[in-house]
């Protein structure tokens, strides 16, 4: 049994077929999915597919590149909801700042601001974070250790910055996906090992980030097996042990989903 952590599947790319997604995903052994929270528009979207299946649950969460739409109202409308299992996507996301001095230092201040937010949210309501991290690991890593130590939660799409391995400490898991099996990933292949087992989990990112043999082509969950038997691999476990792990992994992290898997 495989849970994939993040994917998007209130993207618009799966309105046409995502029955069809979902069950080529569960006839290869995906049992549950989240959706993460990027965007408030889609929020609506996200709840009535999980509210459509049972299997599906979703957080409620402001990307880095959508804080201006930081709407805590239209948030907390979400977060109270039975399939509402985290708080995020949130985060910082450095790698398209203005490149005016003065104009990036404002978006690093607001990026954190709306992060912080977010993960009094999490505290306040006792989820765990869906955390985005990219380009930022060392106030990202500041952030999560004075504010959110308490909270946990999982490092989506980690990005094998070892300063962020410390956080295992603290409650959070690191989401490996796709990226594990492009030939660039050296870097991901080589800090995975330093990963504790017990604080892996598998997700896809949806339809972004298709691995290996799919680059290029849109992802889904069912890809997530690709993930799993490249983990296995770098490892040197079994694939069905690498499912197990993670399974029980997710449902520590997310613990409603321990009432349909």
């Amino acid at each position: 049994m495989i849970i994939d952590t993040h994917c998007h599947l209130d993207d618009k790319r799966y309105e046409d077929d995502l029955e069809l997604v979902l069950k080529r995903a569960k006839e290869n052994g995906v049992k549950a999915f989240v959706i993460p929270g990027a965007n408030p528009e889609d929020l609506e979207r996200a709840k009535n597919i999980s509210e459509n299946h049972e299997e599906i649950f979703f957080g409620v969460g402001v990307h880095p590149y959508e804080i201006k739409k930081y709407d805590e109202k239209l948030l907390r409308s979400y977060i109270a909801h039975p399939k509402c299992v985290a708080i995020g996507e949130c985060g910082l996301d450095y790698f398209r700042l203005p490149k005016d001095e003065n104009e990036k230092e404002e978006e690093k201040e607001a990026q954190k601001e709306i992060f912080i937010k977010q993960i009094n949210l999490a505290k306040e309501y006792k989820k765990p974070l869906i955390v985005h991290i990219r380009e930022a690991s060392f106030d990202a890593k500041e952030i999560l250790i004075n504010y959110a130590k308490d909270v946990g939660g999982v490092l989506h799409c980690f990005n094998a910055s070892e300063i962020l391995l410390e956080l295992s400490k603290y409650g959070f898991y690191f989401g490996i996906g796709g990226v594990v099996t492009f030939k660039n990933a050296k870097k991901l292949v080589n800090i995975l090992p330093k990963i504790p087992l017990d604080r892996i989990v598998i997700e896809t990112d949806s339809p972004y980030l298709t691995p290996h043999p799919y680059r290029g082509k849109r992802n889904e969950p069912y890809y997530t097996t690709f993930v799993v038997k490249k983990v296995a691999e770098i490892l040197g476990m079994s694939y069905d042990e690498i499912c197990d792990i993670t399974t029980k992994n997710a449902k520590e992290l997310f613990k409603e989903l321990r009432k349909i898997v």
